[in-house]
């Protein structure tokens, strides 16, 4: 076995690994000063979403008789990430008032649970006098909080909305149409806390460099042609957006050789459009391309590029087409649009279609344009279908008119706006 020494500690004395003449640290902290305690804070907000919607009772006189209880709805729509209806009740809703009043409410019609909300209902005086009626949550002190809403269905809104003798004699009814406004505050809240740095990030500018290939001419590797007129571009840019292109120009099929592409059935200003959309991802400005600045021009250009879309299956292309052409629906154009609908499989566009072919006022004067005719002939099934809707809108007569009759240019004598056949 090996021997230690054995060293005898005193005052004097220095631990192994402690430098000569330094205190040895001591274990315990009580006589090193304090540490500061830490400070946070937060924020709980609530506050409301708010929206609003305009509803018209068109033909309020046909609408009496209708029955005690039943009810027009509007048309549903969006606040604080909620769907809402309005729903009036010419005859009442309640059977002990014998229809003696009208009854309105707001509706929650999307799935939701306890749904907190302010609500204001307003009866326009249509007088110009501004006497609206108006039953509201906002701008008062509410003893009980928000209305809660348990559930899809649920309502706030009055069974004795109007003695129904005083509204046929009031402001409120002119030509036999009543004004109904509606705001929903939807109740929401969340905590903030403190936020100890502000970075700016500037959004994506990767189409506008993508874009200035196309605009550059830089690099092009493919020309198009395409009714006499020329289109240079970039075979990897074409075949990442469009897999009908990818295949075209990289498929087992493709010719290496190949530098021009004919296009076939495609008008020039509809293909410039195309590559447009596939280099900076958004529709072209319309009069800027056509050099014309009508609606009837935006109209045919959407429904053409609906058609290239689709041959190239560019799906977000193809769904801003259909979005405008429902915007745009007019007594001249929408036969062809509805053909079109049908043809390339756009099922919410057809819907929008045959509805307002289907309304009474527009019905005639679809069936006397050069589109209709197009549509026998092209879509005979269609016919059925809008004979059905046709049905439904009279079976409805009494209900207020949700799409708008007017058309692109013009007038005629009862005011509707009409388009001169193309």
């Amino acid at each position: 076995m090996g021997t230690g020494r054995v060293c005898r500690g005193g005052p004097s004395s220095t631990p192994a690994g402690a430098g000569v003449g330094r205190p040895f640290p001591l274990a315990s902290s009580s006589t090193s000063p304090s540490s500061a305690p830490s400070e946070t804070a937060s924020t709980s907000v609530t506050k409301t979403v708010n929206g609003s919607h305009h509803f018209k009772v068109a033909g309020y006189s046909l609408s009496k008789g209708i029955g005690v209880g039943k009810y027009m709805a509007s048309e549903s729509f969006s606040v604080g990430g909620f769907d809402w209806a309005i729903y009036f009740y010419p005859d009442g809703k309640s059977p002990e008032d014998g229809a003696a009043y009208v009854s309105l409410f707001i509706a929650l019609a999307s799935e939701g649970t306890d749904v907190r909300a302010l609500f204001e209902l307003t009866l326009v005086d249509q007088s110009g006098k501004g006497q609206d009626k108006v039953h509201t949550h906002f701008g008062r002190s509410l003893e009980s909080g928000p209305y809660t809403l348990k559930y899809r269905g649920s309502m706030w809104g009055y069974k004795r909305f109007f003695k129904r003798s005083a509204l046929e004699t009031s402001d409120y009814l002119k030509d036999d149409c009543l004004l109904v406004n509606c705001t929903v505050g939807v109740v929401q809240s969340h905590t903030e806390g403190p936020k100890i740095y502000t970075i700016p990030v500037p959004p994506s500018n990767m189409a506008q460099h993508i874009g200035q290939l196309l605009t550059s001419g830089k690099r092009t590797d493919i020309t198009f042609e395409v009714d006499g007129e020329m289109y240079p571009a970039h075979k990897v840019v074409l075949s990442a957006r469009s897999p009908v292109f990818r295949a075209q120009l990289f498929g087992p099929m493709k010719d290496k050789n190949m530098k021009c592409i004919k296009i076939e059935d495609m008008e020039a200003p509809v293909f410039k459009a195309l590559l447009h959309f596939m280099y900076w991802d958004e529709l072209p400005d319309i009069e800027e391309l056509t050099g014309v600045n009508t609606t009837w021009v935006s109209t045919l250009m959407a429904q053409h590029l609906l058609a290239a879309a689709d041959r190239y299956a560019l799906e977000r292309l193809k769904l801003l087409c259909e979005l405008k052409l429902c915007e745009d629906v007019a007594i001249n154009t929408v036969a062809n649009t509805l053909a079109l609908a049908e043809q390339h499989h756009c099922y919410q566009l057809k819907t929008v279609c045959l509805k307002f072919v289907a309304l009474p006022e527009n019905l005639k004067a679809v069936m006397q344009t050069d589109g209709f005719d197009y549509l026998q002939q092209s879509c005979p099934s269609l016919l059925t279908e809008l004979l059905e809707y046709v049905a439904k809108v009279g079976e409805h007569s009494v209900s207020p008119c949700l799409y708008s009759t007017e058309v692109l240019d013009g007038g005629d004598a009862n005011g509707r706006r009409v388009k001169p056949r193309i």
